[in-house]
């Protein structure tokens, strides 16, 4: 059982940046942020295996967003800049054995962290 936390959300205007973290009890092969917004579907943000040369991202966020981890440290972070109000969502992280970009293919969740962009 790997337990994730998140933490990082808060309120930004567009334009800025934030940047999320997750701490992971245990160590998985796979990472990933998701995000859902209000009456919408939790939809795939960023995922990467150990390695930083494995980085994959959903269209709506390649070239603002980075995800990177340290894996001596069991943390996952996401970097967002030049955040759009569209990017107002809860944020989620993930932790499995396979590196996907579905939801379906995470074991492990975290409570979420809230980010709101005004505009």
């Amino acid at each position: 059982q790997v337990q994730l936390v998140e933490s990082g959300g808060g309120l930004v205007q567009a334009g800025g940046s934030l940047r999320l973290s997750c701490v992971a009890s245990g160590s998985t092969y796979a990472m990933a942020w998701f995000r859902q917004a209000p009456g919408k579907e939790r939809e795939f943000v960023a995922v990467m295996g150990r390695s930083a040369d494995s980085p994959y991202y959903a269209g709506s966020v390649k070239g603002r967003f980075t995800i990177s981890r340290d894996n001596g440290k069991n943390t996952l972070y996401l970097q967002m800049n030049s955040l759009k109000p569209e990017d107002t969502a809860v944020y989620y992280c993930a932790a499995g054995d396979v590196m996907v970009p579905t939801a379906t293919g995470f074991t492990y969740w975290g409570q979420g962290t809230q980010v709101t962009v005004s505009s």
